[in-house]
């Protein structure tokens, strides 16, 4: 083997060594799947404008939330959120519950704080 393959064989097994360890860490830390942050840029981007501006700051503004508040905990306000619309008896569960208040609370503080960091 030349020294030029040596050097790219130990630079692929750094490689393989170094993205098996990547994964568990970027999932731990983006535990939001891409399809619930494209929903979310989607959304966002319909209510500020579709500009290449806007796609930055909601995708600035969907990391936010996403560092803040877990993905379990964000999918729980979202159907709150989504429920308390509906104007029906179970709806006024939803917008009546300390439960759910305090779900919203921690989503509309998650994106408090992302509109103060993207916007």
């Amino acid at each position: 083997m030349t020294r030029a393959g040596l050097r790219v064989s130990i630079g692929l097994v750094a490689a393989v060594l170094t993205t098996g360890a990547m994964p568990a860490a970027a999932e731990e830390a983006n535990d939001y799947p891409t399809s619930a942050r494209a929903e979310y840029v989607f959304g966002c981007l319909k209510a500020n404008g579709e500009t290449r501006q806007a796609i930055e700051q909601c995708s600035c503004s969907i990391d936010v939330v996403a560092s803040l508040l877990p993905y379990d905990r964000y999918v729980e306000a979202e159907t709150v959120l989504s429920m308390s619309q509906v104007r029906s008896t179970l709806a006024g569960q939803f917008r009546s519950s300390p439960q759910a208040a305090s779900l919203l609370n921690d989503l509309r503080r998650a994106q408090a704080e992302a509109e103060v960091r993207c916007f």
